[in-house]
């Protein structure tokens, strides 16, 4: 079945404190946005990207992209005013039944194995979200007030959320709500149940300046046992 990886790469790097956006920071050299196409270049050899940019970063992309040699299996197309549209107009590409990840453009760590495993469940079940365990303690907000919850039944969703063509394409033609925080609230909306798989606690997302530290790190310990 084909496979289509709808990357979205919107980030304007407010948070890290610097005037350049987050998916663009250098990690060895190389920009962050790199390392996330390059590993699901690498799960499959019929992977296509769909590379999702403000319209303003269309450059950028574009030098990125020149970084590889099969650069004929990446494309780019303008993102819109929220995930959801930006998201929605990455899927606009995909005319053909597919298997079809949606992931941020800065879980650059994203590994080969979590990418196969989420197009397996996808390929059974329709849908895979990875997950991991919180490992925190966790309270809910209610009103001024807040309570304790049990942390074994809180679950941190990561990306690449994973779903057959057939549920992802006809969901994501739904109206905008403000609700939708992700791809797997926007089919739930739609009527479709969906499956969480085992994510990753090393697939984290670089948000903050101590990131681009810890993903260095964590590269450099993978080129050392050879990890994919």
């Amino acid at each position: 079945m084909k496979k289509y990886a709808v990357i979205v790469a919107g980030g304007s790097g407010k948070r890290m404190g610097n005037m350049v956006p987050k998916q663009f920071l250098l990690l060895h050299g190389k920009p962050v946005l790199w390392y996330t196409i390059d590993s699901f270049l690498r799960a499959y050899d019929d992977m296509h990207i769909i590379l999702v940019l403000p319209e303003e970063h269309t450059e950028k992309g574009k030098a990125i992209i020149s970084m590889f040699n099969n650069e004929s299996r990446i494309s780019i197309t303008p993102g819109g005013a929220t995930r959801f549209h930006s998201v929605k107009a990455g899927l606009s590409h995909i005319q053909e039944e597919a298997i079809v990840f949606v992931h941020d453009g800065v879980r650059c760590l994203i590994s080969v194995p979590l990418i196969k495993r989420c197009y397996n469940q996808a390929i059974t079940k329709g849908s895979a979200i990875p997950a991991v365990a919180a490992t925190d303690s966790i309270r809910l907000m209610q009103d001024n007030h807040h309570i304790v919850t049990n942390r074994q039944d809180v679950r941190i969703i990561q990306t690449p959320q994973t779903f057959l063509s057939n549920i992802i394409l006809p969901a994501f033609e739904q109206d905008y709500d403000e609700s939708f925080t992700d791809e797997a609230t926007v089919v739930e909306k739609y009527g479709k149940k969906v499956f969480l798989t085992e994510g990753d606690f090393d697939n984290i997302k670089i948000t903050r300046p101590v990131d681009i530290i810890i993903a260095e790190r964590m590269l450099e310990e993978r080129s050392t046992l050879n990890m994919p």
